[in-house]
């Protein structure tokens, strides 16, 4: 199972104490949405999103316009229930009603990836942003694949993924749909069939390709009428060819080169697969300091030419303080492969710095890519607090490209270590010589000898003087 946990906190601050907003009405609200994306694998993948509004003032009386960005990317983190519970807690209405009603932990760890975010954000409450309000977003991301389940088809429900449906929604809620991918994946025909009628049909650009969604306002008195539940099901209505792929325009891959276990390369491949059209794209990469970096060693290779990133920031590292920070601006040129290298060598930890499985590697963090993707269809702009979860996901900066940041996959990388067998064995060695040796010893030495005659005899031995007396015999 593929599991990645990843953190986002965007700390900033609000309004100074003039602009306070003291008069003003509050309108804190909750909305909450789930896209349902069926795959060209066959899988679905399923993405949550909670939206939760404060109009209030965090850090009021702060004084001074301070902004902390932070990712925090948890690469070996176990998925289990202690990750899941803590993060519907945050929601106003648990896990008692609405979309909520769905994580049922035993079907969504029960899946081909699962991934949890956070994000903390101040967001303008009006155009001239006088006052600032705090929005917590939630998105939980899970894929299923029912093939591997033992189901062997294609179609899927509600009820078949999350092993409950839509009785009721939360009361806090200001809005709760469901959207449902029913994009043709072929020219000629459609392929999908959902079932009950969605209350509305919306269309929407979405990385660059039209989409249409079948949406479930749960909000809406009529969707509850024909009965107490909401299944959502879908039906394809002809097999699909699994084997027409789409390739993503932007797409990286990151590894581990070099050999033996004192120096080593890291290289990232970043593709381009747009036919005609050049983009630059803003790489960031975070090295533990244990990994030493020479800078001196960065190479940008794309079609065989050297590729000069128009921007760098290195911050280096600290031991057992700070990682080392790079980021780079790079142009992608069309239709191309970029490649980035940099050396680095291993560091000599302290026995006590090791985990328990040292053996099995020490994990990096992935590589962040944020780019502006071109479009082949043209968008238009919405605004994101109307706009729909994919929306909000998918930002788009205007009708010829959209906003894309991407995740590589986390390093694995193998530190010199000690054997921690021998410690082992001389605790083990030096604990028995000196229960042996140091013992005796001891006892030698802290002892009292003395010579002590033998008594003239006990009871027993008077008694058998006794008997032989009786006998004729000589006492003994």
């Amino acid at each position: 199972m593929a599991a990645v946990l990843v953190l986002l906190l965007l700390l900033a601050a609000g309004p100074g104490p003039g602009r306070a907003d003291a008069g003003r009405e509050r309108r804190d609200a909750l909305r909450e949405e789930l896209l349902l994306s069926p795959l060209p694998t066959g899988d679905v993948a399923a993405t949550f999103q909670f939206r939760t509004r404060w109009d209030a003032d965090l850090q009021r009386g702060s004084g001074t316009d301070h902004h902390l960005l932070r990712y925090a990317v948890l690469p070996r983190e176990v998925v289990c229930t202690e990750n899941l519970t803590p993060w519907k807690k945050l929601l106003p209405c648990g896990s008692k009603a609405g979309l909520a009603v769905l994580l049922k932990a035993e079907r969504l760890f029960h899946s081909s990836y699962h991934s949890q975010a956070v994000h903390i954000r101040p967001i303008c409450r009006d155009a001239s942003c006088l006052a600032v309000s705090w929005e917590l977003r939630q998105t939980l991301t899970v894929v299923f694949d029912f093939f591997s389940s033992g189901q062997g088809k294609k179609d899927w429900s509600l009820f078949k993924m999350f092993s409950r449906t839509l009785t009721e929604t939360c009361p806090l809620a200001s809005q709760s749909k469901v959207y449902v991918d029913i994009s043709p994946k072929n020219k000629e025909n459609e392929l999908l069939e959902v079932s009950p009628p969605p209350t509305s049909v919306h269309e929407a650009i979405v990385q660059g390709d039209k989409k249409t969604y079948a949406v479930y306002d749960l909000l809406s008195p009529s969707l509850f009428n024909t009965s107490r539940s909401l299944n959502v099901q879908l039906k394809w209505q002809r097999p699909q060819d699994s084997s027409e792929m789409p390739i993503p325009i932007l797409h990286a891959q990151r590894y581990v080169g070099g050999y033996g276990l004192q120096t080593g390369e890291i290289c990232t491949l970043i593709y381009n697969t747009h036919p005609y059209r050049a983009f630059p794209v803003i790489l960031l990469e975070t090295v533990p300091w244990y990994l030493r970096l020479y800078v001196h060693t960065l190479t940008i290779i794309t079609k065989g030419k050297e590729n000069k990133p128009s921007y760098i920031h290195y911050e280096p590292a600290q031991d057992r303080r700070r990682p080392h920070l790079l980021e780079m601006l790079i142009q992608l040129p069309a239709n191309s492969v970029t490649k980035i290298t940099i050396q680095f060598e291993r560091a000599l930890l302290k026995w006590t710095e090791y985990p328990p499985d040292p053996n099995h590697g020490f994990y990096v963090g992935s590589s962040v890519l944020s780019a502006l993707v071109p479009s082949v269809t043209a968008m238009k702009n919405m605004d994101v607090e109307q706009s729909p979860l994919f929306t909000s996901l998918f930002p788009s900066s205007d009708g010829s490209s959209y906003f894309v940041r991407l995740y590589t996959e986390p390093l694995l990388v193998n530190l010199p270590t000690p054997d921690f067998s021998m410690p082992y064995n001389v605790i083990c060695l030096t604990c028995t010589v000196v229960a042996v040796c140091y013992g005796s010893f001891y006892n030698l030495l802290t002892r009292t000898f003395h010579v002590e005659e033998p008594s003239r005899g006990g009871l027993a031995k008077r008694l058998a003087n006794v008997i032989r007396k009786f006998r004729g015999v000589p006492p003994l």
